[in-house]
């Protein structure tokens, strides 16, 4: 039963507490955004404080060596000054492009990419109601191409009603990945809930990674959350290990949505132990170009 299998890690787990984590971990998928009052509660609700002082202590006491940062700052680059724990992928996101074309954000972009805190680009197609297959994200694709960073996508299911899901479904990138081989892209979320066809797309396309940000909010019973969705995190390491690869998926935790001990816990009942240095931090490392930095 999935129960008494996660019954039995959590006793594993809780064993592990009082030892020292040499485990290196990458967090490839979070938001900082201290002082910002949804923000603030959202990290409260999962047990943490939105402050650059307790993420500090949070990363030395599991591990963490690094956090790329999913911004939503607005496009110049003075806008994306993080600590050095992080580093940061410009976002393309609907705030900016309700007023402003990509063609006008296209120095802007390029800006960014140039500077080595910068590691990637950040599009959110359900939210600008664009398919990433659209022509008008080209200009973006070249600049990825040419700078050697990753295209992330916000894939699956959208915070609040107003995006449109028929643009985040993980098949659309499928095409993406096809028309563009030379660009990396990440499929955010693992295209949570359309898992199968996420599956798909990670498995089929080498250019495609997933990272596995999103899948907890809040704090969390873990054993109440199997008696609700015991199914549902059955076919999650299911399609995982269809892949059978996984140095196609990244730890991310979308935070401040989650809480850190609880989800690292979390991706370790997912992924093999054997995998868990690839899943944590190498193909983070490897994906966004910190081999040798972190």
């Amino acid at each position: 039963m999935l129960t008494e299998r996660f019954g039995k890690f959590h006793n594993y787990a809780a064993g592990r507490k009082a030892r020292k984590i040499c485990m290196k971990i990458i967090d490839a998928h979070l938001h900082f955004c201290p002082g910002y009052g949804h923000f603030d509660e959202l990290a409260r609700e999962a047990g943490h404080e939105n402050t650059e002082e307790h993420l500090r202590k949070v990363y030395e006491e599991n591990g963490i060596v690094c956090g790329i940062v999913m911004g939503n700052r607005g496009m110049s680059a003075g806008e994306h000054v993080y600590p050095d724990m992080f580093r940061y992928c410009i976002g393309v996101d609907r705030s900016y492009l309700g007023s402003h074309t990509i063609e006008e954000s296209y120095g802007l972009i390029e800006e960014n990419l140039k500077r080595d805190a910068c590691v990637g680009i950040k599009l959110y197609p359900g939210y600008n109601r664009t398919y990433i297959s659209d022509p008008v994200y080209e200009p973006v694709y070249e600049l990825a191409k040419t700078y050697r960073k990753p295209v992330a996508v916000h894939m699956g299911q959208t915070a609040g009603s107003h995006a449109y899901l028929k643009y985040s479904h993980p098949l659309t990138l499928d095409e993406a990945a096809v028309r563009h081989p030379d660009v990396r892209f990440v499929m955010c979320h693992f295209g949570n809930p359309w898992l199968m066809d996420a599956a798909a797309v990670v498995e089929k396309n080498e250019n495609v990674t997933a990272d596995l940000s999103g899948l907890l909010v809040a704090k969390t019973d873990f054993s109440a959350l199997l008696n609700r969705q015991r199914g549902y995190l059955d076919a999650l390491k299911t399609w995982i290990a269809y892949c059978e690869d996984y140095g196609k998926f990244m730890f991310g935790t979308d935070w401040p949505l989650a809480n850190y001990g609880e989800y690292i816990e979390l991706v370790k009942w997912l992924i093999p132990e054997e995998e868990w240095e690839q899943v944590f931090y190498r193909t983070a490392a490897q994906v966004y170009g910190l081999d040798g930095i972190v």
